[in-house]
């Protein structure tokens, strides 16, 4: 009798591995639709009406924080998404539409959280361009994860998001026919130490030392172009747009080409002078805030610091006013933030370079 209990229970033990074994096995299965996987190559098999997409077996976790995607071909119109999605995200979405997802797209340099309408985020994204994502996982057991998109190994930036129960699953979307990737599931990412990837180029001393003031005095974000952080404000040439202290610009001028002469200036009111002789003096060491990307904050993380930044709008008015080619283009009345105005540039894709003159004869 103790022999057929025996028997029996072994029996169960090895029922029980097996269904262990098939939930496993399902778990841990890739997903794709609408796609034609060959070994580490992804291409797009669909219509171009509807979208396809890959999830990724496992999620990224903190032995394995990242990943990169090589575009190969960009097909008809270069719809190709990167990022992380939940494991059973519907395969008929691109990446970053639907809730608890997000995603840098190549073809309009957007970031997606969660919403088919997209943020200005960084630059677009042709052939032979590769789009890293990856967590840093030091946050990772609070509930949340920073995540950030890179280009061709340079941040493009970061965005503080929740982590879903089981992980954030890598993810690809194409979405027109001929688009192909290639994907490296194992790439590795160390984070740049130096200040920043822009080199300068001059004779003049004090555009050096601007240099190392924009850097590092100011203590605005190095991943930021200018005007997207609070308290800057900045004239963008590639759309002719003023950005003010958010990721989302307003129509403000024409669009800039090389040659074209781009200007910044202030103007003080005639009393300013006399308040900062008066004892109202800046402060020369503003207080370091968090370095992030306030702009793909939920709701209510916005409203939270909506009273700071009502406070920080509360300083001293001016008004800065930008020029091409001599003539001033318009004006935008701002506060002045705690520390002074640097003058600053942005660049975001290879081979662009400007000339500065911090003296130029105006009048």
């Amino acid at each position: 009798m103790d022999d057929i209990n025996l028997h029996y229970r072994f029996l169960n033990w090895r029922r029980r591995i097996r269904e262990i074994r098939e939930v496993r096995a399902v778990r841990y299965q890739e997903r794709y639709k609408r796609m034609l996987k060959d070994g580490d190559t992804l291409s797009y098999q669909g219509n171009s009406d509807e979208v396809g997409c890959y999830v990724a077996p496992r999620p990224l976790s903190k032995g394995n924080c990242y990943f990169e995607v090589t575009i190969m071909d960009t097909g008809v119109r270069g719809t190709i998404a990167v990022g992380l999605v939940p494991q059973y995200y519907k395969l008929d979405h691109q990446p970053g539409w639907l809730p608890h997802s997000i995603a840098y797209h190549a073809d309009d340099g957007k970031l997606y959280n969660g919403n088919p309408v997209g943020q200005q985020f960084g630059p677009k994204c042709n052939r032979g361009d590769r789009i890293g994502c990856g967590i840093y996982a030091d946050a990772f057991d609070a509930g949340l994860t920073t995540v950030f998109f890179t280009k061709n190994s340079k941040e493009v930036g970061s965005v503080v998001v929740p982590v879903a129960p089981d992980g954030l699953f890598p993810a690809i979307g194409m979405h027109s026919l001929g688009e192909e990737v290639r994907l490296d599931l194992q790439a590795e990412w160390g984070r740049e130490e130096e200040d920043s990837v822009m080199m300068v180029d001059s004779h003049e001393d004090e555009w050096g030392r601007l240099y190392d003031v924009c850097v590092s005095g100011a203590d605005y974000p190095k991943n930021r172009h200018p005007g997207w952080s609070r308290g800057s404000v900045a004239y963008h040439a590639d759309d002719g747009k003023i950005f003010h202290g958010s990721g989302v610009g307003d129509p403000f001028g024409p669009r800039c080409f090389e040659g074209d002469i781009m200007g910044c200036g202030i103007m003080f009111p005639r009393d300013y002078e006399d308040e900062v002789d008066d004892g109202e003096t800046l402060d020369e060491h503003p207080k370091q805030g968090r370095v992030q990307n306030v702009l793909y904050l939920n709701d209510e993380d916005e409203e939270e610091e909506g009273d700071d930044a009502d406070q920080e709008q509360e300083g001293r008015k001016v008004t800065v006013f930008f020029t091409r080619n001599g003539k001033i283009i318009g004006r935008r009345e701002v506060a002045v933030p705690a520390g002074g105005f640097y003058p600053t540039v942005g660049m975001l894709s290879s081979g662009e370079k400007v000339k500065v003159d911090l003296h130029p004869l105006s009048g």
